[in-house]
């Protein structure tokens, strides 16, 4: 069974979700914000017990806020603060672990928000030895241990998985006066035999009016600039003077890979930029994929951009790590078109 089967049980779900993501907002022109190393006097750090999930940590630099869950592993949601929500939550699910000290189930449970996997994912069976669909135990949904560093960033760190010997470590910073989020991913090999692996951080996200991607001119993927990781093309699919675009399809899920190094989200009220450079003449998974678009069918509205870091052979004492960029502009053009565009052209 795969993530499509896996999903397809799953409850009507809707995107209204509680949560505790302040007040107040300052709104500005789209601009490149430049990340700079946060200050801890500008950074806000309070801990809440947010949707059930005691211990979770509100970062808040008075414009944006991000909300932390250690209980669970990961960046349950991000976004300006008072206003729309960006990240996907599964409202049915607040309050609940992912496997609950069970490291040999196989049902997935689908919290949301932002975590990261091992790829590839077409290996995960021969380390775990588990029939059906579900991520490696240590990287999707344990409980992890939260620190918060002098420089005002919070770290979560995860028990070593059993299968794959890898320990991981998610840096998460708030710039002190931007829309900028960013997230250091750091895999540690600990034990066990060597393992080819790389950094999978997959970031779920309401359903979009548009996502848009941009891709190289010499594209590995050619002058499409993409390819299918699933069954058939997106029917919204565009591709337009290296610009990828496509909406969620209610009917069936739909999975695209690039080898671009950003993936843009466009909502109602503002917009979601994702930056994870790739790294020329390094394998990649699925077929040379650095980015990937994942479309949930009904009745789970969202979406996920996904950033997929370079193939490495990881033995006792090896580490790898990547790092993404989160930058939040209010919308301020007609169409999800021209504020891609515009978005886009500033970089």
């Amino acid at each position: 069974m795969n993530r499509f089967q896996a999903q397809a049980g799953q409850w009507l779900m809707t995107l209204m979700i509680a949560g505790v993501m302040g007040a107040g907002c300052t709104s500005s022109k789209p601009a490149r914000a430049e990340v700079e190393k946060p200050d801890p006097n500008r950074v806000t750090i309070e801990r809440v017990n947010y949707r059930g999930w005691p211990g979770a940590i509100v970062m808040s630099n008075g414009r944006v806020n991000a909300v932390v869950v250690p209980s669970v592993g990961r960046v349950m949601q991000f976004g300006f603060a008072g206003e729309e929500r960006i990240f996907w939550e599964n409202p049915e699910l607040g309050g609940r672990g992912a496997l609950n000290g069970d490291w040999a189930a196989t049902e997935w449970v689908n919290l949301g928000g932002d975590k990261a996997w091992p790829s590839p994912e077409a290996d995960w069976s021969k380390w775990t030895h588990r029939k059906g669909w579900r991520p490696p135990a240590a990287f999707d949904g344990l409980p992890c241990g939260a620190t918060v560093e002098a420089d005002g960033s919070v770290l979560l760190t995860s028990e070593v998985d059993p299968a794959y010997g890898i320990r991981v470590m998610r840096r998460v910073r708030l710039h002190p006066r931007n829309a900028v989020m960013t997230i250091q991913t750091v895999f540690e090999k600990i034990a066990g035999e060597p393992v080819k692996a790389g950094v999978w951080v997959i970031t779920q996200l309401r359903e979009p009016v548009g996502v848009y991607v941009p891709f190289p001119a010499a594209s590995v993927f050619g002058a499409q600039g993409w390819m299918s990781l699933g069954k058939g093309t997106p029917p919204s699919l565009r591709v337009q003077q290296g610009l990828l675009s496509l909406t969620r399809d209610r009917s069936a899920p739909y999975k695209i890979g690039s080898d671009s190094g950003a993936l843009l989200w466009i909502g109602q009220s503002a917009s979601l930029l994702i930056d994870s450079s790739r790294e020329e003449g390094s394998e990649y998974p699925d077929k040379g994929s650095s980015v990937e678009i994942y479309t949930s069918a009904d009745p789970l509205a969202y979406i996920e951009m996904e950033t997929l870091g370079p193939l490495a052979t990881l033995k006792p004492g090896d580490r790898i790590e990547r790092s993404n960029r989160y930058t939040l502009f209010p919308r301020s053009h007609p169409t999800a078109d021209a504020e891609a565009r515009a978005i886009l052209e500033g970089k």
